[in-house]
């Protein structure tokens, strides 16, 4: 345990560091926002948690809150790994910073604004940009990932033969059927995201350990 304790801060670079994956988090709740209302399609994990907090009645925050504290005791009881402040901010703030984007959007949009292909569209495309890049960015910052994203790594550690992509792509299919058996629906981009995480978070890992050291703990 204090191991894990001393890995939330003994890191190169610690505020730097500490300060992208907040403004991650931040882009991630406000695509994924954006996301929810064009209805097109989520990552797996926001599908899942979607269709599930609907079901029970559950506002998408707290039950991204709950459900990553069962995880990350998991992820403890099986190493412990991949923990730190961005564990912590992926746990609750992406999903509180969806529900206040949420609110807002409810407030300044009209009732209507999404139901037009073209517009859907066009808040779709910037947003399914911004929210795989920032997922990325936050997991190659190496500052903790979330219960979810930390447990395909773990698997991915136990199997050194299996790409990291191709576990991520799997663990990612099975949240979507979680999703999908509670009334959840698969878009495109659902589809697309699946195939596409995983290797934008190994592509954009490469790029930061070339360019930007500092940011990986390779400096």
């Amino acid at each position: 345990m204090k191991a894990i304790l001393q890995g939330f801060y003994q890191k190169e670079h610690f505020w730097l560091r500490l300060g992208v994956v907040l403004l991650a988090v931040f882009g991630m709740g406000f695509a994924l926002s954006l996301l929810l209302l064009v209805d097109m399609g989520t990552d797996p994990c926001s599908m899942m948690s979607k269709a599930i907090s609907t079901q029970i009645g559950m506002s998408f925050g707290n039950w991204q809150a709950m459900m990553n504290t069962v995880l990350l005791v998991l992820v403890v009881i099986f190493g412990g790994r991949n923990l730190g402040f961005g564990t912590l901010a992926n746990m609750f703030l992406v999903g509180y910073f969806v529900d206040f984007f949420t609110w807002i959007w409810n407030r300044v949009l009209p009732a209507d604004f999404f139901t037009t292909l073209p517009v859907r569209i066009a808040v779709l495309i910037p947003s399914v940009a911004l929210f795989i890049l920032t997922a990325a960015l936050y997991m190659d910052v190496d500052m903790g990932t979330a219960p979810y994203d930390a447990i395909p790594i773990i698997i991915s550690g136990h199997l050194p033969k299996v790409p990291f992509k191709a576990v991520r792509i799997t663990f990612d299919f099975v949240a979507t059927v979680i999703g999908f058996s509670f009334g959840g629906k698969i878009g495109a981009m659902t589809v697309i995201m699946i195939v596409a995480l995983g290797p934008v978070i190994q592509w954009l890992g490469e790029i930061m350990k070339e360019h930007f050291p500092a940011l990986t703990g390779e400096a």
